[in-house]
C-alpha cells in the first residue's frame, strides 16, 4: 500500500496541485486539527475539497483523529517545545488511540496526509505514515513535499 504526505505551506497552489496530481495518490487524507484558518488560502477544508476534485478527480477526508490535540500543538508551536517531547507525546496519543485498528486501510491506502507543515521531517503527518507502516507492514511511504 502506497502512503503518500504533503504539507502546503511554502508551496503555490500550482505546485501543490500538480504535486498531488502527478503523485498517484486516489484521495487526500487531511490529518490537521483546524482544516478551516484563513491562513491556510486555499487550504481551507471546502475550498481545498472543490480544488481537488475539479484539479486532480481526488476525494477529500477529513481524520482529526489522526492530529495531535490542541494542547499538544499548542505546547509545541506556541511555547515553543521540544521536538522530541511532541514526538514522544503525539506516538503515545496514537497507541491509545489505536489508530491502526481504528482507522480503516481502505481510507489510507493510496491517500495523501496532508497538514500546513512544509517539510516532513518535523510533522506529525510523517509520524503517523510511519506508525502506520510499523503496524501494518506493507506500508511503502513517499513524502511529496
Amino acid at each position: 500500500m502506497k502512503v503518500f504526505t504533503i504539507g502546503f505551506t511554502k508551496k503555490s497552489a500550482r505546485r501543490f496541485f500538480e504535486l498531488l496530481c502527478k503523485s498517484g495518490a486516489k484521495c487526500v487524507v487531511d490529518v490537521r486539527l483546524n482544516n478551516v484558518s484563513q491562513l491556510a488560502g486555499f487550504a481551507k477544508k471546502d475550498d481545498l475539497a472543490y480544488f481537488l476534485k475539479e484539479i486532480c478527480g481526488m476525494e477529500y477526508v477529513h481524520l482529526p483523529e489522526l492530529a495531535p490535540t490542541q494542547e499538544m500543538l499548542d505546547e509545541y508551536k506556541k511555547q515553543r517545545g521540544d521536538w522530541k517531547t511532541y514526538e514522544t507525546r503525539f506516538l503515545a496519543l496514537m497507541k491509545q488511540r489505536r489508530i491502526e485498528v481504528t482507522v480503516p486501510k481502505e481510507m489510507i491506502a493510496d491517500g495523501c496526509l496532508l497538514c500546513s507543515e512544509d517539510k516532513a521531517h518535523h510533522c506529525h503527518r510523517r509520524l503517523v505514515a510511519e506508525y502506520l507502516k510499523q503496524h501494518w507492514s506493507d506500508v511503502d511511504i513517499a513524502h511529496l513535499g
